[in-house]
């Protein structure tokens, strides 16, 4: 007997919807042997896969695959690769993505292939500004709040005038132009800057150019080996001594500060939204994470890559979606309560928002024990630390 096409229709919505979600492939795209590979590298690879496994533990019937490449520093090359994971291999999210410049391209390639790009090690500012996407989460920091919390920090102690040490790529001029509004704000002088090209190994004619400003502060607009060259140099040539000119580490991770050593890392002033021994939560994690990694500790950005993917995983399981659109609304809809970074929400520019910690690194006696390095002094809240959504040019903001 043929039932009527409305009774059959009824039938059909009537049924439980067939899962779409069952299988995830997740993408590392890092630099496995360059500048950063300290930063993010192998130590993401290995968040992501912790991230894949906790997840699998909650949801057994959902098998979660993560891949890895190297995307040398080059945007042609992170782009293609963005491309063949998702239109050959089946890639649906792609996380970490360090070097802006390689970030941003993959960001356009994600977006027009209704992907999700999660941001979690690009830095530059313009993630969420003229480049925002309805499928790009940028979960760690920016720029804006880097430059925001050092030179406000830094200018109330008196460093008000300053002189920049630029990388000149996307993440250099973002970290230069951010932290120059800042100062300015702040009522600090922005005397001049220096442009490197990535991985420069003698700083010594940059540095001397910064002390001849008379600058306060050297805002070393850089990171990585660039940074870690410009401190050792810097203090080599005793730019430091006597106390009146002082380094601005605008992006410095604790890989950096491992090292630099204590002895020529102390006193320096930098910016986080996490340390690996801030509480129970981010101590039981890092020594889960160290024990896969001989013993080091994790950087924020490894952080970000375990919280990232997993908040992904679960938003995807939720919308029952793997289309980037959809799963980045969901991650949208309420705070994510995040053992790493504590209450995260994201906002419609897909910046993901949480406190920012400014920590003082510790001088050789005040440490107690391996990877004891710093000291907390401030905790800016997300609404402070953050650029406001207004000011950044983000087409998805209502105005």
């Amino acid at each position: 007997m043929r039932l009527p096409a409305a009774l059959l229709a009824a039938l059909l919505l009537a049924l439980p919807a067939a899962a779409q979600v069952t299988a995830v492939k997740i993408g590392v795209l890092t630099d496995m042997s360059g500048p950063f590979a300290d930063q993010v590298g192998q130590g993401s690879v290995t968040a992501a896969q912790m991230a894949a496994e906790d997840f699998m533990r909650e949801n057994p019937a959902i098998r979660v695959e993560v891949v890895h490449a190297d995307h040398q520093n080059k945007p042609d090359v992170g782009s293609a690769i963005a491309r063949r994971w998702v239109d050959t291999e089946g890639v649906h999210a792609i996380v970490d993505l360090p070097n802006s410049g390689v970030g941003l391209a993959v960001i356009e390639v994600m977006k027009e292939r209704h992907r999700t790009a999660l941001a979690s090690s690009t830095a530059s500012s313009a993630v969420t500004g003229r480049f925002c996407a309805p499928t790009t989460v940028q979960w760690v920091n920016d720029t804006w709040a880097q430059g925001n919390a050092v030179a406000r920090s830094l200018v109330q102690q008196g460093g008000e005038s300053w002189y920049y040490l630029t990388v000149d790529y996307a993440l250099g001029h973002a970290l230069e132009g951010d932290a120059q509004a800042a100062v300015t704000a702040a009522g600090g002088r922005n005397l001049g800057a220096a442009r490197h090209p990535l991985n420069t190994g003698d700083m010594s004619s940059l540095l001397l150019r910064a002390q001849s400003s008379g600058a306060r502060v050297i805002a070393l607009a850089n990171t990585g080996t660039d940074a870690i060259n410009a401190i050792k140099q810097a203090h080599e040539f005793g730019l430091l001594r006597g106390g009146r000119t002082r380094i601005a580490a605008l992006f410095l991770l604790i890989s950096d500060v491992h090292a630099l050593g204590l002895d020529t890392a102390q006193g320096l002033l930098l910016a986080s939204p996490f340390y690996w021994d801030l509480n129970d939560g981010t101590r039981e994690w890092s020594r889960r994470w160290g024990a896969r990694m001989g013993g080091r500790m994790p950087t924020m950005d490894h952080a970000g890559v375990y919280s990232a993917t997993l908040a992904w995983l679960r938003a995807a399981k939720r919308s029952d979606s793997l289309e980037g659109e959809m799963v980045v609304a969901e991650m949208r809809r309420g705070p994510i309560q995040d053992p790493l970074f504590g209450p995260v929400t994201i906002r419609p520019d897909g910046r993901a928002i949480h406190d920012m910690h400014v920590f003082r690194v510790k001088a050789p006696g005040e440490s107690r024990y391996a990877w004891d390095y710093y000291e907390r002094i401030a905790t800016i809240p997300p609404e402070q630390a953050f650029r406001p959504l207004d000011q950044g040019g983000c087409a998805l903001v209502a105005k």
